[in-house]
């Protein structure tokens, strides 16, 4: 893409989305980051990338604008940056729980409005994107979908759906990661080293994500081909759903959408 990208907040997100894209062989000169800390960025610089605190700077010289700060910050970054944002640019947030219509009212001008909630799994390019916008074109749509599509995958969704995505998609992220941690130490009480345990359970994980990936299958059919009857797989998954496994998930990821709504 020839176009020249901002990255508004070079946090732990905002570095997600930057590593992405440089591992998908994006034009490091071409990508601006800020952050008020830049030498936090310094691995950035080393790569050609340009990194500066000043915002408006980032925003006047490139096409799209990604806003990575956080949620109660965003309000007056918008209104810092208002000026900059012409009608040409593409302004994408990445922030939870701000909308469409609150991003407008801290604009002057009126570009391109898109929200996106990628997940931390952006920086080794295996991301998750539910992307929505109301005035978008088409070709802005398409510009901002080929920036996270390098990321990982993506789906338009409607606006209404954003803080449900975000809970599932990037909060999802450390519910995983918590299971997987969980599992290592399962392995390790059963008697395997912490090394080992991290290798099995991490692989298991991603081969089972890669069973539903490729064969489009409900995870039950994946589940009724590992349970036989009276075996060690049914009896270890009776007994974690008598201790409340799937529903704890689920009341969790109800609870953290509450939280944002």
């Amino acid at each position: 893409m020839a176009k020249k990208i901002a990255i508004i907040g070079g946090g732990n997100l905002g570095k997600s989305i930057a590593d992405g894209l440089l591992s998908n062989d994006f034009e490091p000169s071409h990508l601006t980051i800020t952050r008020n800390r830049i030498e936090f960025l310094k691995n950035y610089s080393d790569k050609n990338v340009v990194v500066t605190k000043n915002n408006k700077d980032a925003v006047r010289t490139s096409d799209i604008i990604i806003i990575a700060v956080k949620p109660y910050k965003i309000e007056a970054v918008l209104k810092e940056i208002s000026n900059e944002t012409t009608a040409s640019k593409i302004i994408v947030s990445v922030v939870s729980d701000f909308s469409i219509e609150n991003i407008s009212n801290c604009l002057e001008a009126k570009p391109s409005l898109l929200r996106a909630m990628p997940n931390t799994a952006a920086s080794v390019n295996q991301s998750i994107t539910c992307i929505a916008t109301q005035n978008a074109s088409e070709n802005d749509i398409k510009d901002v979908t080929s920036i996270f599509d390098a990321l990982g995958e993506t789906i338009l969704i409607d606006e209404p759906l954003m803080d449900a995505a975000t809970v599932l998609g990037a909060c999802g992220i450390a519910y995983v990661l918590r299971f997987i941690r969980a599992m290592i130490q399962g392995g390790i009480e059963i008697g395997f080293d912490a090394k080992t345990a991290t290798k099995i359970a991490t692989q298991t994980v991603k081969g089972a994500s890669e069973l539903l990936l490729k064969r489009g299958n409900h995870p039950e059919a994946e589940i009724d081909k590992v349970t036989t009857p009276k075996g060690c797989t049914i009896t270890g998954l009776n007994e974690m759903e008598h201790n409340g496994f799937s529903s704890a998930l689920i009341k969790g990821i109800k609870t953290s959408l509450d939280k944002i709504s």
